[in-house]
């Protein structure tokens, strides 16, 4: 059995039952109620973020040096470490992902808070070059409180990647977990809660706010108290954001969709390409930003890679995420399989055709399951809706190309930027094409590989801002100038 938390939400520090609507959260592997999650209301939201407020200015928080803050983010790491078995299993639970994904993740999050104490712990504050007689510096401080949205498909790692530099930074933090996957930010915000009472900290600091995303999301952005929005998910609620935080004036960080090219030239080393390309659309069954979907092979090599990775493809193990021989997890809710599902009748409806997959799964063990098989498309436009809009799931299309000048133009044809592969044996060409594609993450004769110490974000539709490396720190804080005098003489018009 699964330890699973109440039904509570956190409202600055205290756990209650929300009083918003219930939310009833689902096994993708078996569709069976896993908990019953009562929402925050819009009223608790700002009770939350003026807890919020109170306990950012608390100087038991405000007077911590970097190296005490530190200390909070190693412990709540270690902390991570000890419940890993828990947090992965109630992750599995709530999203469908396979347990070996889920561990990685929340080993993941641990580590996101260990390299950002590090990072804090050697943070430095800089005496800039001075104009006059003065000594200028430059220091950083908080914000005061952060709202943090996340989306369902990674919770652990995302929610770290917000959390840990947020409180490095100084800051309160109103965490929003997806409505369909709340389970294990609930439990971090515990872990964390648990941490901050050891240490004789305000709980306050955070808060865990389940519920809708348009109505608990949009009073988080909205409220008067919250000086920061960092949000990752979808394109459109991305706008939406900007456009409130633009009447607040206030900064976000946005990380959003994406339709990434994976480019396999005539020479690449076909084994790692296929490989590769498989790794990069099926692993979390498609469910990732940074899913490599349009895939553009040589064509003097296409029909030969598109040949075996059809292959491929179709003996790759669909199950359970409890299974450890499971290769392609259910996806995370019904309705998200039926929107993919709908996806691929559109790319039939444009002249696709259907090389693998394309429908659910046959017999008893997947009939429960929110499961869809591993697709492979061809014969479409890359101007078709199906090559232009992000469909989240299990769903590749492979397109030929002519040339470097034709790749290159063709995979730049996208709103979205977020992230790009490259398989070649050619340094040179890696090079080139990686400087000439418009996207945040490049992978070279790799794809989805990760460092906590790597900034990762997007360009064009795909969002604004960067998440991780050791300025990540110093986005959830605002810079301020000193200027010292060091004259003896009064400033010659005080005379």
């Amino acid at each position: 059995m699964l330890d699973l938390p109440a039904d509570e939400v956190l409202i600055a520090g205290e756990w209650r039952r929300g009083a918003g609507a219930p939310i009833r959260t689902v096994d993708p592997a078996t569709g069976l109620t896993l908990a019953t999650v009562h929402a925050a209301s819009v009223d608790e939201v700002a009770e939350a973020a003026r807890g919020a407020a109170r306990a950012a200015a608390d100087t038991r928080w405000l007077a911590l040096l970097p190296h005490q803050r530190a200390q909070l983010l190693h412990r709540v790491a270690a902390a991570i470490d000890a419940e890993a078995d828990k947090l992965a299993a109630l992750q599995t639970a709530d999203t469908g992902k396979a347990l070996s994904e889920t561990r990685a993740l929340v080993a993941s999050a641990a580590g996101t808070f260990r390299y950002t104490a590090a990072a804090l712990e050697t943070a430095e504050e800089t005496l800039t070059p001075a104009r006059g007689d003065c000594l200028t510096m430059s220091v950083y401080e908080p914000i005061g409180v952060v709202g943090a949205i996340n989306p369902w498909n990674s919770p652990v790692a995302s929610d770290a990647q917000k959390l840990a530099p947020a409180l490095a930074g100084g800051n309160a933090v109103l965490l929003k977990p997806a409505e369909w996957t709340p389970l294990v930010s609930l439990a971090l915000g515990r872990l964390i809660t648990r941490v901050l009472a050891e240490l004789g900290l305000p709980t306050g600091l955070l808060s865990v706010l389940p519920g809708r995303g348009s109505i608990i999301g949009d009073a988080i952005v909205k409220d008067p108290h919250v000086g920061k929005v960092v949000f990752t998910g979808g394109t459109s609620t991305g706008r939406t954001i900007a456009r409130a935080a633009a009447d607040k004036l206030m900064p976000v960080s946005l990380e959003l969709g994406g339709k990434s090219p994976t480019i396999v030239l005539a020479d690449a080393d076909v084994e790692q390409a296929l490989a590769g390309v498989m790794f990069g659309i099926f692993s979390s069954s498609g469910q990732s930003c940074i899913a490599g979907s349009r895939l553009f092979v040589a064509r003097e090599l296409y029909d030969s890679f598109v040949g075996e990775l059809v292959e491929r493809v179709r003996k790759l193990r669909v199950g359970p995420g409890t299974d450890p021989d499971t290769q392609v997890a259910p996806l995370v809710h019904h309705r998200h399989r039926d929107s993919v599902a709908a996806y691929v009748d559109l790319a039939r409806e444009e002249g696709a055709r259907v090389l693998c997959g394309g429908s659910v799964p046959e017999g008893a063990a997947y009939g429960e399951g929110a499961y869809y098989l591993p697709t492979v498309l061809d014969g479409l436009a890359n101007s078709s809706r199906t090559c232009q809009e992000e469909i989240f799931g299990p769903v590749l299309v492979a397109l030929p190309f002519d040339g470097e000048d034709d790749l290159v133009r063709t995979a730049n044809d996208s709103v979205y930027g977020l992230a790009c592969g490259i398989w070649t044996r050619d340094h040179r060409a890696a090079w080139r094409i990686a400087r000439r594609v418009d996207a945040g993450t490049v992978w070279i004769n790799t794809y989805k590989q990760f460092s906590i110490a790597t900034a990762f974000g997007g360009m064009k539709e795909s969002g604004l801002g960067r998440e991780k490396g050791r300025d990540s720190l110093r986005a959830y804080q605002r810079q301020k100038s000193l200027y010292w005098g060091m004259s003896d003489t009064p400033l010659a018009w005080a005379n």
